[in-house]
């Protein structure tokens, strides 16, 4: 190991670890010593596969890149629809609270409630999709959304009613918030994840930021009014599920352990482990060179080929929700097998790295109706829906930033430590999210205090929402590469335990946010300076982190 992670004193590789990229000047088959292994040899510098595919057509990852991106980009368009849900009152605090008669702290409890579903239907979903994969739940989820939003719209003026249909509504979004992550570890290898896990950020976290400056304005027209709002997520949603159902096929896949690099226990890539942790030799040694791709030969003749990899499934077989088993372990034991992780160092970090500053996001949207929507500015529903422009430009702009820096650093950073990749590479994204993130802290406070005396435009703390919002998405990519690439055995578990953490955080903030305005008498600046404190000093927390890269190893 380099570039300041410690070296493993109890064993040779660390799971995570991995010959990312081979040296041009060596021989471009693989590193040295590595022999068998498959290379992706479509740019100037020879790529290892991690994790290397096997030669079954039903591997996801022999599939044509074009294919896999189609499901991602279907999937993560209607994780857009799904997750619109949770600011989707944002711009309509006002309008509910004379709709319903209820202070607007009930409203923002809407919200609250709406997280609570998501964070506690992800604790459920998450084993099942270990045990009979993800498709299920996809198809399962957009179905409650149409069904769930139009409850929504039709609830008249029943709050109870209403109440409930965001809780299910939050149910129904929980597949989309906590696997689509886990469906980029499942097509890509390691240095094709990238910008793919920046999209699938962006569409989880900052395509929603979209949804207030819609709705602002259909609640504007008497003719739709504020229930529409609903009726078109469940239009939109309808329209997704023949895409779900047709374009998206299972990706789960039980793959040798073999052939799972990054998770070995030993430094040679060409030996495996076994069920049991025990080193296992590869069936075949004989090498890859740099001219060979992905599911080409790797030794063995056409007839052991075709006697070992299993047919491929007919169209009409691969729509079916559930196509076997992804695991032996039982559900109850992956139900359970998330919440130790939360005192795990690497798993803790990467809860506070991304739920912290979605939880602060979730804060502003809350209580920007008691500074926008009043005195002096008197805006209406269509104006504080317009805010939002300036959090989704801020969302573009932290995906912008990540896509283009998560697989560039992580390349640079490989080359500089000798070919060899570490996962603790992706660490390297905090640094923009601490500029970002805590200065959109710190100046939203200060700035939206002043709008109060007209010392600053209503578009300074807009801007600084902006910049908090960009630093929000760096933060999710991070943690969740960082995940994915560190642990994938556990990518999963470890996605379930962000769900959680983030939605319940956020869950408490929106039950406490109008009480901390009133304890400081409306003033903004002391609750966010405190914010932004927390926040540097959870973003300081990654430095120790690099020196614990060893534990992925402890843990097995």
């Amino acid at each position: 190991m380099g570039l300041g992670v410690l070296e493993s004193r109890s064993m040779d590789h660390v799971p995570g670890t991995t010959r990312y990229f081979d040296d041009p000047e060596r021989p471009q088959y693989a590193a040295d010593g590595a022999t068998g292994l498959k290379c992706d040899t479509s740019g100037p510098v020879p790529i290892i596969l991690v994790p290397q595919p096997s030669d079954d057509p039903n591997d996801p990852l022999n599939w044509p890149l074009w294919k896999r991106d189609l499901i991602t980009f279907t999937l993560s368009m209607t994780a857009i629809f799904a997750t619109a849900l949770g600011p989707i009152l944002a711009a309509n605090t006002v309008t509910l609270a004379v709709y319903f008669k209820v202070p607007f702290a009930k409203v923002a409890e809407l919200t609250g409630w709406y997280l609570l579903g998501v964070g506690v239907a992800a604790a459920f979903f998450v084993p099942s999709a270990r045990v009979w994969g993800k498709r299920h739940l996809f198809v399962i989820g957009v179905v409650l959304l149409v069904i769930t939003s139009a409850w929504g719209g039709g609830s008249g003026k029943n709050y109870d009613s209403f109440l409930w249909a965001r809780i299910w509504q939050g149910v129904a979004t929980a597949p989309y918030e906590s696997l689509i992550n886990a469906v980029v570890g499942d097509l890509y290898y390691v240095h094709e994840r990238g910008v793919r896990m920046a999209f699938t950020n962006l569409a989880v976290f900052g395509g929603a930021f979209f949804t207030p400056i819609l709705v602002g304005k259909i609640t504007s027209v008497r003719s739709l009014y504020w229930p529409w709002t609903f009726y078109f997520v469940a239009i939109f949603c309808a329209l997704a599920l023949p895409a779900i159902i047709f374009l998206c096929p299972e990706t789960a896949y039980r793959r040798d352990a073999s052939l799972n690099l990054d998770l070995l226990s030993t430094e040679n890539p060409a030996a495996g482990n076994d069920e049991n942790g025990k080193s296992s030799p590869v069936e075949s040694h004989q090498p890859i060179t740099a001219h060979e791709g992905p599911g080409q030969s790797n030794g063995a003749t056409d007839t052991e080929k075709s006697a070992s990899v299993p047919p491929k499934p007919s169209w009409a077989q691969s729509l079916a929700l559930f196509n076997g088993r992804k695991t032996d372990e039982t559900y109850w034991k992956l139900l359970l097998r998330p919440f130790p992780l939360f005192i795990q160092p690497a798993f803790l970090w990467a809860c506070l790295i991304q739920g912290c500053l979605i939880g602060w996001t979730v804060f502003i949207g809350v209580i920007m109706a008691q500074f926008f929507l009043s005195t002096p500015l008197w805006w209406t529903e269509v104006e504080t829906g317009y805010a939002y422009t300036a959090a989704f430009i801020g969302a573009i702009v932290g995906f912008i930033i990540a896509g283009a820096l998560a697989d560039w650093s992580a390349k640079f950073m490989t080359k500089l430590n000798g070919g060899i990749y570490e996962p603790e590479f992706r660490i390297v994204l905090v640094i923009p999210q601490m500029i970002l993130g805590c200065a959109g802290l710190f100046g939203f406070g200060v700035t939206v205090d002043g709008l109060l005396f007209l010392k600053y435009h209503w578009a300074v703390p807009l801007f600084f929402f902006a910049i908090e919002v960009a630093g929000m998405v760096i933060g999710a990519v991070a943690s969740s590469l960082y995940i994915v690439d560190a642990y994938r055995d556990l990518a999963i578990e470890g996605f379930t335990c962000l769900i959680i953490f983030k939605n319940m955080f956020s869950f408490a903030l929106t039950f406490k946010a109008f009480d901390w305005l009133i304890a400081t008498r409306s003033r903004a600046t002391p609750i966010f300076n405190a914010l932004g404190i927390v926040q540097v000093i959870i973003c300081l927390t990654s430095i120790p982190l690099c020196k614990l890269a060893t534990l992925p190893g402890i843990l097995k």
